[in-house]
């Protein structure tokens, strides 16, 4: 069969939510693939800064980071995007205007604000702490640089106000009630999947995409050939050109196998 290109999303796809691992069929599936000739992606809503070691001992030909804002193929830099330094001072104020616990999400560093209320954002820093290969900062760090931000938001927080202020310039990813992420316009996990499909001159047909959850939408969307785990959201069964088994039950090389992939 003719060389294809795959996207496999992060969290949920190749990173368990409940492990924190990579089960190991998804790493022997993800080697058979590429000495099949197959070109191998991560597609993550993730920046740059966020990609595990693991992630990268996957050996991937590439990254399209932070819903596609950032384009990487082995060491070479494709595209990127980085919010001007002004709008970076802007959103920061905004998140602490509206009360609002923001992440933001450089291509080198995250940021996180000094005094956090949510339980879940504190979580979080706590382990990206724990991770020797994230770098932190703080809101306050005269060299703030993002690309795109998440949020956790509560009945404290002015979450209208805050979405009416970005309307113009960014498009807002509900990811659960209390939980949304902010990306660009212009830019989706569809968007870095075009980009890569114009740079190797590859059909729509070539693409094999893999993902979980509402911010892989836009990529499961776009391309046939759209496997949802069976762990992912039932909303999105509806893209799907396949269901595999869930994460922890071989998903990855199920599909992989299934599609002949391997």
């Amino acid at each position: 069969m003719n060389n294809k290109i795959m996207f496999f999303d992060i969290d949920g796809t190749l990173l368990s939510e409940k492990t924190h691992s990579i089960p190991e069929s998804t790493i022997t599936a993800l080697k058979k693939a590429k000495e099949n000739g197959h070109l191998i992606f991560i597609n993550t809503g993730r920046t740059f800064s966020l990609i595990d070691n693991c992630i990268k001992d996957l050996d991937p030909d590439g990254y399209v980071c932070g819903c596609g804002t950032y384009i990487r193929y082995h060491d070479k830099v494709l595209s990127s995007f980085t919010l001007s330094s002004k709008r970076c001072n802007e959103i920061k104020e905004l998140v602490r205007k509206t009360n609002i616990d923001g992440v933001l999400e450089g291509t080198d560093s995250i940021y996180f604000d000094q005094h956090i209320r949510h339980p879940l954002v504190k979580e979080i820093k706590q382990r990206y702490q724990n991770t020797p290969e994230f770098t932190l900062s703080t809101f306050d760090d005269p060299k703030l640089s993002f690309d795109k931000l998440t949020i956790w938001f509560d009945e404290d927080s002015d979450i209208n106000t805050f979405k009416e202020s970005i309307a113009d310039d960014f498009d807002y990813i509900t990811r659960d009630k209390n939980f949304g992420e902010i990306v660009p316009k212009g830019y989706s996990k569809a968007t870095g999947i075009q980009f890569l499909l114009d740079y190797f001159n590859l059909e729509k047909d070539d693409a094999y995409v893999f993902g979980d959850s509402f911010n892989d939408e836009p990529m499961l969307g776009y391309v046939k050939h759209a496997i949802v785990m069976g762990n992912g959201d039932p909303e999105l069964f509806k893209y799907a050109y396949y269901v595999t088994k869930d994460i922890e039950d071989d998903g990855i090389y199920h599909a992989l196998e299934h599609l002949k992939l391997i």
